[in-house]
């Protein structure tokens, strides 16, 4: 994604796209990549459902190792 030259820059994250990705494929059904990126609730809601049955942890962690808009609790974008 570019921007103009006029336009500010989003703020990076200091968590990893990557980092989070892995942890949401390996260990998705405790809501692990979750946690990292600071989503507590949907960590939460992955831990109580083992992770969608594992459908919802691997889905959203490829979405983590594919997407560059994913953001951190505070909003701002995963470090690739």
């Amino acid at each position: 994604m570019s921007y103009p030259p006029y336009a500010q820059q989003p703020e990076l994250s200091d968590k990893s796209k990557v980092v989070a990705g892995v942890l949401t494929i390996l260990l998705g059904s405790l809501g692990v990549g979750r946690f990292y990126t600071g989503h507590i609730g949907i960590g939460i809601a992955q831990l109580l459902t083992c992770g969608g049955f594992g459908i919802w942890s691997l889905i959203d962690g490829i979405l983590f190792l594919t997407s560059n808009d994913r953001t951190d609790a505070q909003g701002r974008l995963l470090r690739s």
